[in-house]
């Protein structure tokens, strides 16, 4: 549990880095300054020390010009005004005293030769500076980086969790994971509980997903077989033409309200049982949507082509594939104008191309208005390509339509 939500905890880890960072830099600049002041007077009597018994020689007073030291004369005549001047190559101070009672200008010459540290001692303070520097800025970045660990641990650990979720094997029991009552109840409590709900949401929605799909496999299926059962019991009867083309209506159109339900159920199953890796031959598969579709070009007479250079096998869910391929032939059969023919169906090793003449509408046929038309259907072909690892393409060209399927 924490005290404080996570902005004020990073505020306050923020805060305790820069301080102790800048307590640190104060220290450090402190003790330098001391080491310095200290460092000087200790080589000043030093010098002074070693001038015994003139332990003054270093500060000397100049009335005259002409007195000064020969560096100094030819600046001294320029009339230099009251202060404090530094002469780095000759190793001078020289304070400029401004005159009293009618006296000409005074010059007290400090002469630091000996006092001042030499280059190489320079250079080894500036390297100890340097690693000073050095330290404390590392120090900085490991206090910083330490804070803000801490003040972001349970943020990490939320990202842990989540991130040890498969959503593709998600269930009702997988958002207990979280366990959102030990992040407390700050910003990162509140997301761990809204994640917790949301999650345990999705595994009841997979669950009654699931369970759907289990359910109405069977229910769906029982009145279509009844149906199928009654329609072999009827053709066994004596029956008129009229009866028997009603007779086809109603085959027809149990045959589409089966592949509507394979469909949609193919759809809702989860991929990850076992049966999307199967190879199956493509031919007989494509003969059979043939098959099932040809009342459609009843009246019309074209022709449909059908050119198998390979013997193709695909990988994937055979039934996934038996309905693509259905909904691909229904919509060639369905837009081909009459007497403009032939569909063309061509098959290859990794590809299945479907071609048919376009009508007379100037807007491509997916996008016209029909009963049974491009657009569900292709739309259902794409989610089953996605789920199988194919790819589906759909193109008009020069008064055609050509739909491709690749494996």
């Amino acid at each position: 549990m924490y005290r404080y939500s996570l902005r004020k905890r990073v505020a306050i880890a923020g805060a305790l880095c820069i301080a102790v960072l800048s307590m640190a830099w104060g220290f450090a600049f402190f003790a330098a300054i001391r080491l310095s002041e200290d460092r000087v007077l200790e080589r000043q009597v030093q010098h002074a020390a070693e001038n015994y018994p003139d332990p003054a020689t270093n500060f000397r007073i100049y009335h005259e010009v002409a007195s000064l030291p020969e560096p100094l004369r030819e600046w001294a005549r320029t009339s230099p005004r009251e202060g404090v001047y530094e002469f780095e190559a000759e190793e001078f101070y020289v304070a400029v005293i401004p005159a009293r009672n009618e006296q000409p200008h005074a010059f007290m010459v400090f002469d630091v030769a000996g006092i001042e540290a030499a280059s190489s001692e320079d250079w080894l303070w500036l390297l100890v500076v340097a690693g000073v520097v050095t330290t404390l800025g590392a120090l900085g970045f490991g206090l910083g980086v330490f804070g803000m660990r801490k003040a972001l641990a349970p943020v990490a650990h939320l990202a842990n969790v989540v991130a040890g979720i498969d959503p593709e094997k998600l269930s009702a029991e997988e958002y207990k994971s979280i366990e959102s009552s030990r992040f407390g109840d700050d910003e990162v409590g509140l997301l761990a509980t809204t994640l917790e709900r949301t999650l345990e949401r999705v595994g009841a929605f997979v669950e009654r997903e699931r369970n759907f799909t289990g359910s109405a496999s069977h229910e769906l299926r029982t009145p279509i077989t009844v149906i199928a059962g009654a329609l072999e019991l009827l053709e066994q009867s004596d029956l008129s033409a009229q009866d028997v083309e009603i007779l086809d209506r109603v085959r027809r159109a149990t045959l589409d309200m089966t592949t509507t339900i394979e469909m949609f159920l193919c759809l809702a199953r989860e991929a990850d049982d076992g049966l999307y890796g199967e190879q199956f031959f493509v031919m007989p598969l494509v003969s059979q949507a043939i098959n099932q579709q040809r009342h459609l070009l009843n009246g019309k007479s074209v022709d449909v082509e059908i050119t198998d250079l390979s013997g193709a096998i695909a990988n994937g869910l055979p039934q996934a594939f038996s309905i693509a391929v259905s909904n691909l032939v229904r919509n060639a059969f369905e837009h081909t104008p009459c007497r403009e023919g032939p569909v063309k169906i061509h098959i290859r090793e990794h590809e299945l191309i479907v071609t048919n003449p376009m009508s007379g509408d100037p807007r491509p046929p997916w996008e016209a208005s029909a009963p049974c038309g491009y657009g569900l259907g292709l739309g259902i072909v794409q989610r089953l390509c996605e789920q199988n690892g194919w790819t589906f393409t759909l193109r008009d060209e020069e008064n055609r339509v050509i739909a491709g399927l690749f494996w």
